[in-house]
């Protein structure tokens, strides 16, 4: 072992005696789907339309007006109704989900490595239907998956309300697109067109809806999102039995707000993989990377340094520095797939922030598409 690594070692003795565990996000760290978006744009006309803007609604609702008991995430029961007034079943999610997996290249090998060296978790606002189906095709244990649990056929609804639900879609889709100003901090701050467009979907969810047979969907499902995936991390951290501190948490959206805050609060490690505006603005390390090896390396050293062996590895990345921290297998799958510029890595800090929350945001839509990418 070279000096480096040996100082490195006996700065961070207690570090390797610790459990340490590991918990990603699934859709971004690990899948290029947003599995809610795709089954509503294949199962409703126009539902891409429909997804990007109540997407957008919840960004609002979440981020800035911070309405009571709403969670980033709640996009995913509040296009529930829609989604059975067209007839979306139980088995047409699994069979599409199974169908329409998109890995992040390197994603089953990397699960499979970091399971080996720690216990590992997926927290993931997505739907069981598609985390079964992730799950089967990684082969990771859906025992340790968080996730949002539904049952769509247990919900009917009459001809009249599907036909209702049909005319609000219409009426959604035909609305202009909600821009959120840059450093927003109330209602007031947007335009008036966007105000009045807010207005109208509080009126059609918290009052129309909120009438009908199918309000029950908004009710009783409960994505987990936001505070529900901090909660499933301080979960997993007093079943295994470790620190908050222990733990290395992977996300890419909105939805990681308060895991990233509860886990780097407590010293944990927060990592933002081609992570949007929201992820870069409340990680530590941001990760922009076509493959998810550069998890592993970062999973690896954590297992071993904790935290300050991982910043020290971002300091100085490079090729010589994944020499000093990496085991010899990971630096050859480092080497062969960057044979001449590793991917960008880098510490988040309040100079560099906004440029990282360009360009991951930038790199983000290269990687899962521009619909997709520009997904809160």
């Amino acid at each position: 072992m070279n000096a480096a690594a040996t100082q490195l070692e006996q700065r961070t003795l207690q570090a390797e005696r610790t459990q340490k565990v590991f918990i990603t996000d699934c859709e971004g760290p690990i899948s290029k789907n947003d599995n809610a978006y795709e089954l509503t744009e294949h199962f409703i006309p126009n539902g891409s339309a429909l997804f990007a803007l109540l997407s957008k609604y919840d960004d609002v609702q979440a981020d800035i007006i911070e309405k009571l008991g709403y969670k980033a995430g709640d996009t995913l029961k509040l296009i529930l109704p829609f989604l059975r007034a067209f007839g979306v079943t139980n088995e047409k999610m699994e069979n599409f989900s199974t169908k329409n997996i998109l890995l992040v290249p390197g994603a089953k090998d990397m699960l499979q490595f970091v399971r080996s060296i720690m216990p590992s978790f997926m927290v993931s606002t997505s739907y069981q239907q598609y985390m079964q189906a992730l799950c089967n095709a990684v082969d990771f244990p859906l025992k340790n998956v968080y996730c949002t649990e539904l049952n769509l056929d247990k919900y009917q609804i009459s001809r009249k309300e599907t036909e209702k639900l049909r005319c609000l879609k219409e009426e959604i889709v035909s609305m202009p697109m909600i821009k959120i100003p840059e450093n927003a901090l109330s209602i007031n701050d947007f335009s008036e067109r966007d105000r009045q467009t807010i207005q109208r979907l509080d009126e059609v969810f918290w009052k129309k809806i909120s009438d009908m047979e199918s309000s029950k969907m908004l009710r009783e499902v409960n994505p987990v999102g936001g505070f529900e995936k901090a909660k499933a991390v301080q979960e997993i951290v007093t079943n295994v039995g470790v620190k908050s501190y222990d733990v290395m948490y992977v996300g890419d959206s909105i939805t990681d707000i308060q895991s990233f805050q509860l886990v780097g609060d407590n010293k944990g490690l927060t990592v933002s993989f081609n992570g949007n505006s929201y992820a870069v603005r409340e990680a530590e390390i941001a990760v922009l990377s076509d493959n998810a090896a550069v998890t592993s390396v970062l999973a690896e050293v954590f297992s071993h340094y904790g935290r300050k062996g991982v910043l020290e590895l971002v300091r100085e990345w490079s090729y010589s520095g994944l020499g000093q921290y990496c085991s010899p297998i990971l630096q050859s799958q480092m080497s062969q797939l960057y044979p001449k510029t590793l991917p960008k890595i880098e510490i988040v800090t309040s100079a560099n922030k906004k440029r990282l929350m360009k360009e991951s945001t930038a790199f983000r839509k290269t990687i899962r598409g521009e619909a997709v990418g520009g997904l809160g």
